[in-house]
């Protein structure tokens, strides 16, 4: 295991029933976040510049999921220019020492709690079919907020990817109160 603001790479130094502490992400935390990614094959791999710079620049809707100095989980977001009230969920990733703990569904309601995020009152994201943990997260999302999930093919296989990578479904959930929703996510 590697400590300060970095990933767990065994389970020998963390022990499950130390509860994660979820928090906003400094810049510090890139090259960790950026660890965590490439230790997940299912997720695409980011520059670890964009990690710093979701880190930094998108830290109001972001979160770090952190226990015994390391990160755990990475969730990061962005409000769509021109949609105030939603929250895109760009990328989720939760170290597999840690799974099964809801972190994402905890990650997203620490963001909605924020400040920041007062006007939110729909969470969207992008998924390929076959991304089962996505889908189950999103869709325990929806029922967790009471919302509506909705979803339509978005960026295509063939015309948007040139066929190197499979077609990602734009998925819609809300609208919700966004204090109900911070409460119940993180109630959880």
């Amino acid at each position: 295991m590697i400590y300060g603001n970095s990933v767990i790479s065994d389970a020998a130094g963390w022990r499950p029933e130390t509860s994660p502490v979820i928090r906003r992400p400094q810049s510090t935390d890139g090259f960790a976040v950026w660890q965590l990614i490439g230790q997940t094959p299912q997720l695409d791999d980011n520059s670890l510049y964009c990690n710093l710079l979701q880190c930094s620049h998108f830290a109001a809707t972001s979160a770090i999921a952190e226990a015994g100095g390391a990160v755990v989980g990475w969730l990061s977001g962005h409000v769509p220019p021109g949609q105030p009230d939603t929250l895109f969920v760009w990328q989720v990733c939760v170290a597999e020492q840690a799974r099964g703990r809801g972190l994402g569904k905890k990650m997203i309601g620490d963001v909605l709690a924020r400040p920041e995020s007062a006007g939110i009152r729909h969470v969207q994201c992008t998924i390929t079919q076959d991304n089962a943990a996505s889908w189950a997260l999103f869709t325990a999302v929806a029922r967790t907020v009471k919302a509506q999930l909705s979803q339509i093919e978005h960026f295509l296989k063939d015309e948007h990817f040139a066929g190197r990578h499979d077609a990602e479904f734009a998925v819609s959930i809300g609208p919700f109160d966004r204090e109900r929703a911070a409460a119940a996510l993180n109630a959880d």
